[in-house]
């Protein structure tokens, strides 16, 4: 058994299998899949699983060097906003942030490795994570 705290294999394996400055996308459970991307849905119910904790989990796997948010989130959902901020300082990464409008963002998503369902059901609790390196 693996013994990480990131325990769900296929989304372990689209993490070990990235390049840098290839993309996966996390997102909550109202972001529309685009067709030919790879689907790793993990929502349970509604808020579970909850997008900061999904996001944590990643991160303890996956070097990251650029995000991409929708600027929407600044002002329609602060608190995940300050929360993503807070998760990556927690997990010792300083990304360079990229907001694009909503529309872009969900445009962006069509060249993800694989978009990551969760729970969450707050407006525009979505990030696009662009893989960094770890040397």
């Amino acid at each position: 058994m693996k013994k990480g705290k990131l325990l769900n294999s296929e989304l372990s394996y689209e993490i070990a299998k990235i390049g840098h400055t290839s993309h996966i996308t996390l997102c909550d459970a109202g972001l529309p899949f685009p067709k030919g991307v790879k689907r790793i849905d993990l929502a349970v119910e509604a808020g579970y699983p909850s997008f900061i904790k999904t996001l944590d989990a990643i991160l303890s796997e996956m070097m990251v060097e650029e995000i991409v948010l929708a600027s929407e989130i600044k002002t329609i959902n602060p608190k995940v906003y300050n929360e993503i901020l807070e998760t990556f300082q927690k997990n010792g990464m300083n990304p360079k942030i990229v907001e694009v409008s909503h529309t872009e963002f969900k445009e962006i998503t069509r060249e993800s490795e694989a978009i990551v369902r969760t729970g969450e059901c707050t407006p525009y609790a979505n990030i696009i994570l662009k893989s960094g390196v770890v040397f």
